[in-house]
């Protein structure tokens, strides 16, 4: 699970980073709201730890911009601000929890164990990307109502390419996620290059709509927008 903790106050960002990284988790650090908004555009986080007292725009404005933007990851609040107003202001505007510094990190644990825990039980059992419905349990894809004949392994990078739709894909992501490997190498860039072109050639090719780009130098991403400049 990648986590992103926008925390200004660097001793705190770097605990934060390295008790959950110990606990298994990938963590990425940003010191403001506008690093954290250019994470958030660059890469997939599954959790946001977010500190209000913030350099620039404060943390609620930041987290109403999210929401407003239309991201939907669950937010966890780490702020020193301990009134009954303020919890309520913070969750108003869009927070899924809310913890007081300094606080016990068994706890943090666990309310973070909690939001990802109600982020599953809460995943749709099929994925649409404009004309494509992935549909989980049946373990079938179609484009246009026809069925796309897709390997176990297409199906599940299609799969992860839709659950991060309109976002930048890595192969690094891919390899950690989908080919459940520590590390990259050539040889399995090679290997996560073919397969996206053979589920492109399938999921595609018989279509005037493409739903796979190409990024140049970053990675792949699932988008129903019709600009291709960048696709391959």
């Amino acid at each position: 699970m990648r986590v992103l903790v926008v925390e200004d106050e660097r001793k705190i960002a770097e605990a934060l980073k390295l008790g959950l990284e110990a606990e298994g988790y990938q963590v990425v650090t940003a010191a403001s709201g506008e690093e954290g908004f250019f994470c958030l555009n660059a890469d997939y986080f599954d959790l946001m730890l977010l500190d209000l007292m913030l350099p620039g725009h404060d943390g609620l404005e930041v987290l109403q911009t999210l929401r407003a933007k239309g991201f939907t990851l669950p937010v966890l609040i780490l702020t020193g601000r301990d009134t009954v107003e303020d919890r309520v202001l913070g969750l108003d505007s869009g927070a899924d929890d809310y913890l007081v510094k300094p606080f016990a990190f068994p706890e943090l644990l666990a309310r973070i164990r909690l939001l990802l825990r109600r982020g599953r039980h809460e995943t749709a059992n099929v994925l649409t990307l404009a004309d494509l419905e992935l549909n989980l349990p049946t373990h079938q894809a179609l484009r246009d109502g026809q069925l796309l004949d897709l390997t176990s392994r297409e199906f599940e990078l299609l799969e992860y390419l839709l659950r991060h739709q309109g976002h930048v894909v890595s192969r690094e992501m891919l390899a950690h996620d989908v080919w459940k490997v520590r590390e990259r190498s050539t040889p399995l860039d090679n290997v996560i290059d073919v397969n996206i072109a053979r589920l492109r050639r399938k999921l595609d090719g018989p279509f005037p709509l493409k739903l796979i780009r190409t990024i140049r130098g970053v990675g792949f991403m699932a988008t129903a927008e019709d600009d291709h400049a960048a696709a391959q």
